[in-house]
């Protein structure tokens, strides 16, 4: 070289002897370590969270998905309790406690049977977040949009035949088939009962209840279908009941009117009632053995059929 300029070299080896020399890292190298770091990371996080929660339907049971926190139970029946006075057929915030209580107490895991679409609907679904809440209506069409708008919910369209009018006809059908079609303990599903409701998918018919609440179909005109049906289909499948408690609680909303009252009264027995919060009836029903054919007392079911009142307040 010119001017007797010299070309040093240093060895990585020399790091070894001691004179601390690194050669400069490439920053092509540098990018590739940090991505590196990342994506491990990242990889680690998504197979460490994925062990943790098992998914949907894989027979977690309730680790799948905690329970509801208590402040935010309170805060949902809290703000679907606003304004209730809006609509005539809404729930009162008093109905709407007993019921949310009731679903408390089962640490939202019940199995919850709702007739009627209404305006509570998606609060009992949230309520009881984890359990099996499935709602029967007498609308295919507001079936299939409450289906569109919140997929996964489990809700079946029935179709009614019978009519306010007929109350009493029917209650004197339930008597002559006591011990036949209509009697306290069955499987539904072959019931052939005016008042049964057995057109529902068949694995409905085995689950054990632990919450029914009829809030439908229609009752407010002679024509409706009246809520007879699903009050003596409560009575039977909580009289039937395959497993779980021995009880089952059943709210009946607009207890008040006729048809509410009086097939209340014949199929889920006044010696049952636990609580009345204004047109809420809570009834709480246990199971029966397959020979017993009452649904009530004989004192209570000779009373309940003395008296045929007016239908004009329908």
């Amino acid at each position: 070289m010119k001017n007797g300029a010299k070309l040093i070299v240093f060895h990585p080896s020399l790091q070894k002897q001691g004179l601390g020399i690194m050669p400069a890292a490439s920053p092509r190298v540098l990018l590739l370590v940090f991505v590196s770091f990342f994506a491990f990371a990242f990889a680690l996080s998504f197979f460490s969270g994925r062990d943790a929660v098992p998914p949907a339907g894989s027979g977690g049971g309730s680790s799948a998905r905690p329970e509801l926190p208590e402040p935010v139970f309170d805060a949902l029946v809290h703000y679907a309790t606003v304004n209730t006075t809006a609509v005539a057929s809404r729930m009162s915030a008093a109905e709407v406690s007993a019921v949310a209580a009731t679903l408390r107490r089962c640490g939202n895991a019940c199995n919850v049977l709702v007739f009627g679409l209404t305006h509570e609907t998606l609060l009992w679904r949230s309520l009881n977040h984890n359990g099996r809440t499935v709602f029967v209506d007498e609308s295919a069409y507001k079936v299939s949009k409450v289906e569109e708008r919140q997929p996964g919910i489990e809700a079946y369209d029935v179709q009614f035949t019978t009519k306010v009018s007929e109350l009493y006809d029917l209650l004197e059908h339930a008597k002559e088939q006591l011990k036949k079609e209509c009697r306290p303990v069955q499987n539904l599903l072959f019931s052939d009962c005016k008042l049964a409701i057995n057109d529902l998918p068949n694995h409905i018919y085995d689950v054990a209840w632990d919450v029914i609440l009829i809030d439908g179909p229609r009752g407010y005109l002679p024509s409706a279908p009246g809520r007879m049906s699903p009050i003596f289909t409560a009575g039977v499948l909580a009289r039937s009941k395959p497993g779980g408690a021995s009880k089952t609680h059943v709210f009946v909303h607009e207890i008040d009117r006729e048809v509410e009252r009086v097939t209340s009264e014949r199929f889920l027995c006044r010696d049952n009632i636990v609580d009345s919060v204004d047109s809420l009836g809570h009834f709480v029903v246990g199971k029966l053995k397959p020979n017993d054919y009452k649904f009530c007392s004989k004192s209570e079911s000779s009373s309940s059929s003395s008296s045929k009142p007016s239908m004009a307040d329908q």
